[in-house]
């Protein structure tokens, strides 16, 4: 028999058992999904964090105040982002101070209900050193009441436009830009802004900041990273703390990788449920089709014959699973990853080792249930017809 001769017989053999045949391939291809849109989602994700990271750089170190021997709150001196603008491979230095104020929607709303949302004087070439923009409206104007929002902060005091007033330090700003969130810099998604002259004009500002973003060449992150404490506070370099924001990026895509593992190994047990099935639906093919086999070897088969057709018939139910899976598992993947704006990526690994291992599962399913239908006797099986 050739190829085409055994895919002809096998598909006549899944014909006669339709509603059986799916809900095998159906098994299959739930497992292939399951496999495949994790690692698809789990791709799309790690490629947008990479055109994230790509985009905004590696090359950000925060340095801020840490605690004292007594372990009381440490101030950074006032010059401490001057001095670090200093450092040779720095390219871009700002920061950010805490106002100690609150910030309101109105001022009917009692104090101490600020929705968590921090107040911090922020110098001119803020967002160019953290990689932030400006959702609506413009930057900060220096010298006048005036504050931009993050975006958490915007929706949480329910401001979705420039132009309003907001009641802040026990007077009015007018709100005059939302921001896009900000992947390096998580806590200015969550601050009202107020420019550092106008802070110091308005609301008593002391000019100490409290965290110190700085932009140093590519090549010599980890150099400034060593000297960066000593810095922002040479008299006292063991109360700042120092971190680079990409490495929690870093730290969220091992987390990610974990979570794709034990995943993977739920869709493995999904494939191994379906190729039980596959060997189910193959035995009892065998026992219905017992006149069958006695008179295709009264009439000359050979038992390679008939293991080659019972094989043939778990293949091609295995693929039409496999094949099933794989397109159900793209798109699930496609329709997710659209959803959260990530590229669609799926790798052409997964999905044809996917498919292979569908094949594998459909051979050693369907091997018992051929090597039994070939035993069987011609004999034996006509005269129990």
């Amino acid at each position: 028999m050739t190829v085409r001769d055994l895919a002809r017989v096998g598909a006549s053999g899944l014909r006669t058992r339709p509603l059986r045949v799916f809900l095998s391939a159906l098994g299959i291809a739930i497992g292939i999904a399951a496999m495949l849109s994790v690692v698809g989602i789990s791709t799309s994700s790690r490629a947008d964090l990479d055109q994230t990271l790509s985009r905004l750089g590696t090359n950000l170190l925060v340095a801020g105040p840490g605690k004292t021997l007594f372990g009381q709150e440490a101030k950074l001196p006032v010059e401490a982002i001057e001095m670090v603008d200093r450092i040779g491979p720095v390219e871009h230095a700002s920061g950010t101070g805490s106002l100690g104020v609150s910030v309101y929607r109105n001022d009917h709303i009692p104090r101490g209900q600020n929705n968590a949302i921090a107040v911090l004087a922020a110098r001119p070439d803020l967002l160019s050193t953290v990689g932030g923009t400006v959702a609506a409206g413009t930057w900060l104007v220096a010298g006048t009441p005036t504050v931009v929002l993050g975006s958490k902060a915007a929706q949480r005091l329910d401001i979705r436009q420039p132009g309003r007033r907001v009641w802040l330090g026990d007077q009015w700003f007018g709100v005059v830009g939302i921001l896009h969130p900000t992947p390096l810099a998580r806590e200015l998604d969550s601050a009202a802004l107020v420019a550092w002259s106008s802070a110091e004009s308005f609301l008593d500002f002391d000019g100490h900041p409290t965290t110190v973003y700085c932009r140093s060449t590519p090549d010599q992150v980890e150099a400034v990273r060593s000297v960066l404490a000593a810095t922002a506070s040479p008299g006292h370099p063991e109360e700042v703390t120092v971190s680079r924001p990409s490495d929690a990026l870093a730290a969220q895509r091992a987390t990610d990788d974990t979570f794709t593992g034990l995943l993977l190994g739920l869709g493995a047990v999904a494939l191994f449920v379906g190729g039980v099935g596959v060997a189910n639906t193959m035995i009892i093919s065998v026992l219905e089709r017992r006149s069958e086999i006695g008179l295709r070897r009264s009439l000359g088969a050979t038992r390679g014959h008939i293991r080659a057709q019972f094989l043939a018939e778990s293949l091609l139910l295995s693929a039409l699973g496999g094949g099933g899976g794989v397109l159900l598992g793209i798109l699930v993947t496609a329709l997710y990853a659209i959803t959260q704006h990530w590229p669609v990526t799926v790798p052409a690994w997964a999905s044809s080792g996917g498919f292979a291992a569908t094949l594998i599962i459909g051979a050693f399913a369907g091997l018992y249930p051929a090597v039994r239908a070939a035993r069987l006797s011609p004999a034996e099986t006509l005269a129990t017809a």
